[in-house]
């Protein structure tokens, strides 16, 4: 590693702007993979979130990936993640075969876990009358891979299944997870691994390691021969470290209200409003961080931003940062976006 991460990309959450839709919201979104794209991101996935319908719009991030694909044409576009505990893996496999189909060898299938409100986690459960919790997670990734790879062996039942899909291509598929344990499913299915450093940055370093020691190339070809990993981090970039700072007040100011419980609050969608309720401007964030000690969030002027990128991608090992940022104001993301780009040379990589 030469000090900065060699490729980029973004992960967006499609934020409901003050007064509008989700329609507004998923326009942003699309402006926001164009530019990304004439900007030489790599990638674009979208979020499923179920339960801050008023703030973010990205539930279905299968219809929003087609969406992004037809209104783009080199950017790879897919899901930063489909929550899989919800589904059935024939129909998540099914779902980007067609999406793989309708742009050849663009598409990612990022798949994760996570649980939210009671209410939405049941309407989402496909057996609502099955009591007992069994930890399946990892037979669903692999159940998924088999279904797009061929995987099966003959005297399996799924074996005969076929998907709609292009001629060549195949979905590219990487686990999600901020935990040891996602990177050891990763790492023992052979599949690309993404740690989310912005939902649970301390074991970002420790991941890294079990995945690469648990890392075993799929039998059946669904994933690289070598370990391939990126981390996902909360990115602000701004002229200035202060500015930056500055701007990050929108980021801590709902992470503040996340861990409080305070999730029925109207969204933040001012700067003025976080600091007011942070009761003062973030600090910048420090030029080093260390293993096991990562910030939920940083922020910078360019220069600063690439030295802590780099710092985060030599102490992990790997060369490609997925950007998600939390910013009140549109046009901040896309000069964000922009600057981040010119200061990494994502055009480059």
């Amino acid at each position: 590693m030469d000090g900065s991460p060699t490729r980029l990309s973004i992960v967006d959450l499609a934020p409901i702007p003050e007064g509008g839709t989700a329609t507004e919201a998923f326009e942003h979104t699309t402006e926001r993979a164009r530019r990304a794209e004439n900007l030489g991101y790599s990638r674009f996935w979208v979020a499923e979130h179920h339960d801050f319908t008023d703030r973010l719009a990205s539930t279905t991030p299968e219809a929003l990936t087609a969406h992004l694909a037809a209104e783009t044409s080199s950017i790879r576009v897919g899901s930063g993640t489909v929550l899989l505990n919800h589904y059935s893996p024939y129909k998540v496999a099914e779902t980007f075969g067609v999406l793989d189909a309708l742009a050849p060898g663009r598409v990612d299938l990022g798949v994760g876990r996570a649980t939210g409100d009671p209410v939405s986690d049941h309407a989402l459960r496909e057996d609502r009358n099955q009591q007992a919790y069994r930890d399946d997670h990892a037979e669903k990734i692999e159940e998924v891979a088999s279904h797009l790879y061929d995987g099966f062996e003959d005297d399996h039942p799924f074996d005969r299944l076929s998907l709609a899909r292009s001629r060549d291509g195949v979905p590219e598929i990487w686990v999600h997870g901020s935990s040891p344990s996602s990177a050891a499913i990763a790492g023992e299915l052979g599949l690309r691994y993404c740690f989310a450093a912005f939902i649970r940055p301390e074991p970002a370093v420790r991941a890294f390691e079990v995945y690469r020691e648990r890392f075993e190339p799929s039998s059946f070809g669904a994933g690289p021969e070598e370990p391939k990993g990126a981390i996902a981090v909360n990115v602000t970039c701004a002229e200035t470290d202060e500015e930056a700072a500055r701007l990050r007040a929108t980021t801590e100011a709902s992470r503040r209200r996340l861990e409080r419980g305070q999730t029925d609050r109207p969204p933040i969608h001012s700067v003025e409003e976080a600091i007011d309720e942070l009761g003062g401007v973030p600090d910048p964030t420090p030029t080093a961080v260390e293993p096991d000690e990562w910030p939920r969030a940083i922020s910078g002027s360019p220069e600063t931003v690439r030295e802590l990128l780099g710092q985060m991608t030599t102490q992990t090992g790997v060369d490609e940062v997925v950007v998600m940022s939390q910013l009140a104001d549109h046009e901040d993301v896309l000069r964000s976006d922009e600057l981040l780009a010119e200061a990494v040379g994502a055009s480059e990589g």
